[in-house]
Parts: structure tokens; C-alpha cells; sequence
């Protein structure tokens, strides 16, 4: 059974009580392992995300290590007029045809937008507009290009679905990937993807979060056909990770453990997650300890 270990019993990164755009959490960030280096996108909010007034803002810190980070004292991404009005949350990245295209979530205070931007170093971002138009977010593209079309990953609550474009812009063909398991103690309420897929020698890696009725979010992880992704070939029944740690446990969510990229370093997958809304924490799996029963 696949198990994430956790990096540190503490988070790899806090928020800077002093810098008033990071002053309550960072958490829920992409990661890219880049040139030697592990970059994180996190989402940063002024206030708790569970208040009323929240802006989420996006940071840039980086790592030699994975554990111990430096980050830039400003926002990369900060909030805009309209469908980002109370600004940018959760990114997911991936790089394609060294382009990094990064999928978020605008939220405008009243509903929420997938939107998408690109860079080619992962501090100055380019806004491409909104995906899709529609309420919907967790969504990322996979990291190459499946059968000549990019390929998207989004929540259509409460189920995982998948769709295809040739341009980026239309978008066809969604399907249900992945259903909520209405059985399961720890995914009944709703599911959404954390990172985006990892390609593997048996199939794409797809780490998911399962919401349960009493409002924990863990992590799990299923498998998708290399050439069909739109095919679920196994899924663990039980999460890879739940929060138990005190930072996990407590915070501005409670009992949360939310992820939004790892990092791949050879045969190491680095998860990075949010702790309870608040704070973000690390994890490991060996490319070797990727085993469906």
C-alpha cells in the first residue's frame, strides 16, 4: 500500500507575521524541480481563508534541499480587477515544450474561475484569461502533450474529470474520471485532484484529495493508462496521507492535509502540501514504492 513519509515532523515553510500579504498562511503550492532546485508557487493570504476579506496573493521560494527554502520578500502574482478581484489560489504547474503553464484558481469573491498563466522562469507570469466558464477549480494540464493534445484535469464536484484541447482554448470531450467513492469513510463528500499527473513506467500517478462528511481532506492515489488517461487502470482504497501532526490538525481549516504539486527528483516525488490551511509541509515517495494490490 502506498504511504507518504513525511519530510519533517515541522513545516518546510511559515507564514511572515511581518509581510502583510503572507502575514496569516502560506499554503497549497505547486512545485517544480528545476535546474538542480526545488521552486515553490504557494498561495499566501493576508487574513484566514476562512474569513470573510481574504486576499490570496501567490509567492516564489526555492530550495537546494527541498526542506529548507528562501523566498522573495514580494508577491509574484497579486489580485486583479474582476474574475481574480479577491485574488489567486491553489496553482498547479507543469512545464510543456519549455513553456511552465500554470493552472489556478481566480476568485472573484462572488464565484470561482479556472484561469491559466504562463512563464518561463517561474517568477514573471503572463495572465492568459479563464479556462473554463464555468464554477470549477483543482485543475491542472498534464506535463506532455497525450496523442497530439494537451490534456486537462478539473472537479466538477464532486467527482474528478478529464478533457482535451488542441489550442489551450477549447476544451472537449470531459468525462468523469475519477467518481467519489460514497462507501469510503475518508472521501464521501467530495474529491479534486492535488498535483498534477506523474508519468511512470505503469501508468500516470494521479494523487488526489478525498473530503470525508466530517470535513477532513487526506491525500490518495489512483492510475491512469499512459496512452489513455482517461483510464483509471487501479486506485488504493486507502489515503496515502491524513493529517495527524498538530500543524495538520490545527489551524485556520482544520484537519486538512491539501496539495497542489510535487517535485520529481530522480526517483524521489516530493509532495508539498497546506497543514490545516495555514502552513505547508513535505513528503516522500519512492518511485519504487508505487505499488497497486
Amino acid at each position: 500500500m502506498i504511504k507518504l513519509i513525511r519530510l519533517s515532523s515541522e513545516p518546510v515553510l511559515m507564514p511572515k507575521k511581518e509581510k502583510s500579504w503572507e502575514a496569516s498562511a502560506v499554503f497549497n503550492c505547486a512545485a517544480v524541480y528545476e535546474r538542480g532546485l526545488v521552486h515553490l508557487v504557494y498561495r499566501a493570504t493576508d487574513t484566514p481563508s476562512n474569513s470573510k476579506d481574504y486576499i490570496s496573493r501567490l509567492g516564489y521560494a526555492v530550495s537546494a534541499d527541498g526542506v529548507h527554502f528562501n523566498r522573495l520578500e514580494e508577491p509574484i502574482l497579486t489580485n486583479d480587477a474582476g474574475q481574480e478581484a479577491r485574488g489567486a489560489e491553489d496553482p498547479r504547474i507543469v512545464k510543456i515544450e519549455d513553456v511552465f503553464h500554470m493552472l489556478y484558481t481566480g476568485y472573484s469573491g462572488g464565484d470561482y474561475r479556472i484561469c491559466r498563466a504562463e512563464s518561463q522562469n517561474l517568477i514573471h507570469w503572463e495572465r492568459k484569461g479563464i479556462v473554463l466558464h464555468e464554477q470549477n477549480k483543482d485543475a491542472s494540464l498534464f506535463p506532455e502533450k497525450i496523442n497530439g493534445k494537451y490534456v486537462l484535469v478539473h472537479r466538477r464536484a464532486p467527482d474528478i474529470w478529464i478533457a482535451w484541447s488542441d489550442d489551450l482554448v477549447s476544451w472537449t470531450n470531459h468525462t468523469v474520471l475519477l467518481n467519489m467513492l460514497t462507501g469510503s469513510a475518508w472521501e464521501n463528500k467530495k474529491i479534486g485532484l492535488a498535483g498534477p499527473p506523474v508519468k511512470t513506467d505503469i501508468g500516470w500517478l494521479l494523487i488526489y484529495h478525498g473530503v470525508s462528511q466530517q470535513g477532513v481532506y487526506s491525500l490518495g492515489a489512483a492510475l491512469l493508462g499512459l496512452s489513455d488517461p482517461s483510464m483509471v487502470i487501479a486506485r488504493q482504497r486507502e489515503p496515502i496521507l491524513a493529517p495527524e501532526l498538530p500543524w495538520e490538525v490545527h489551524g485556520h481549516v482544520p484537519n486538512v492535509v491539501f496539495s497542489c504539486g510535487q517535485a520529481v527528483i530522480g526517483d524521489r516525488i516530493l509532495i508539498y502540501y497546506g497543514g490545516a490551511d495555514t502552513v505547508i509541509g513535505a513528503a516522500e515517495l519512492n518511485f519504487n514504492g508505487i505499488r497497486f494490490d
